[in-house]
């Protein structure tokens, strides 16, 4: 192989004797990625600079993150009165009503509006990020609704850290905590009388839940709740309590003697029954039969008392005077209480089968 004549063009190179395209001519192609690198830097270069000249441009506004966030605003109620203003629809709460009760009053300290109040942040929390423009109102703020982001519990939390005393301070072990009930569910905040807690209207609150209860006190012998003569709180406490159904005494009868004070007793002739339990022989709601009893007599006192040497029969056909049957005075009137009057116990020396 002749070599000599690439090395003498080699040598005429470096010492500058002859063009460097000699030598290209006389070795292998580069690769074409070579000669790209090679060409990109000189496109940069005849490309004219514009960023200087252009503007930057401006960040976009970024949206409000959701949550409540910990900042309060600066005017605190006056804030809110801006928006919150109009009468009560879908969309706008009412703000005035809340002056009209015990959270808007400015003289009590321990209200919201009192003396060092947090006004509507002390109930629906910090309210910067709600006030804030391109915030998500639903997100950013406890509105008490069904739709709001926040759990029961969380939605509950401020009352529950206001309202602590007796008759509140076993929410935690009621039915109604239990099966998250939301105490908005039952009050309205912004009005000068919540319903709930009025005699006479208390009991439309309670029964769109308890919707037997509603047929119950619909039948003919019933508590007076649908006449607006009592209301469900006189017995029960809705707030929570450690006795059965929530009642507001520790036992039924306890209950039931708040109103009947005059089957208490201590009697001289008792009847077992009424010491024990009073609904072993009443219903507490309403019932189809007289006095709220759970069946009619003579079924209901025969459940403990056999008929047996007893002139008492059962009412059938066969105890009717057209039968011939014999004690048929047993089945008209009042049955065993035609001559037991006194089934609640009797202080009458002669009184022990409770006949005067």
């Amino acid at each position: 192989m002749n070599i000599k004549k690439p090395l003498l063009s080699a040598l005429l190179v470096l010492w500058g004797l002859a063009a460097p395209s000699a030598l290209l001519a006389q070795t292998p192609a580069e690769p074409a990625a070579s000669a790209a690198s090679a060409a990109a830097p000189a496109a940069s270069a005849a490309a004219p600079d514009t960023s200087a000249s252009a503007p930057a441009a401006k960040p976009a506004a970024a949206p409000v993150p959701a949550g409540m966030g910990t900042e309060y605003t600066a005017k605190g109620a006056d804030t809110c009165i801006e928006c919150h203003d109009a009468d009560s629809d879908t969309e706008t709460f009412t703000m005035a009503g809340v002056f009209k009760n015990r959270h808007g009053h400015r003289g009590d300290a321990r209200a919201p509006f009192g003396k060092g109040g947090l006004q509507c942040e002390a109930c629906h929390g910090p309210g910067a990020r709600h006030s804030a423009n391109k915030s998500n109102k639903k997100l950013t703020v406890n509105n008490f609704r069904a739709n709001s982001f926040l759990s029961v519990p969380e939605r509950n939390a401020p009352c529950v850290a206001c309202h602590q005393d007796p008759a509140r301070n076993a929410w935690h072990v009621g039915a109604h905590d239990r099966n998250q009930v939301a105490c908005t569910d039952c009050h309205q905040l912004h009005t000068g009388k919540d319903p709930v807690r009025v005699t006479s209207t208390q009991p439309d609150v309670c029964l769109a839940c308890h919707k037997q209860e509603r047929i119950d006190f619909q039948k003919a012998s019933s508590h007076p709740v649908r006449f607006g003569k009592m209301a469900c709180s006189d017995c029960h406490n809705a707030h929570g309590s450690t006795s059965v159904a929530m009642l507001n005494k520790p036992t039924v009868n306890q209950t039931c003697f708040e109103c009947h004070a005059e089957k208490r007793g201590p009697m001289l002739w008792e009847h077992a029954p009424v010491v024990e339990d009073c609904t072993t022989c009443h219903t507490v709601h309403g019932s189809v039969r007289p006095a709220l009893l759970t069946k009619s007599p003579p079924m209901l006192c025969q459940q403990c008392h056999s008929p047996a040497g007893h002139p008492s029969v059962a009412r059938t056909g066969a105890a009717l005077p057209g039968n011939g049957g014999a004690g048929s005075i047993f089945v008209v009137a009042g049955s065993c209480t035609n001559c037991h009057t006194q089934v609640h116990g009797s202080n009458h020396p002669a009184g022990a089968k409770l006949l005067r």
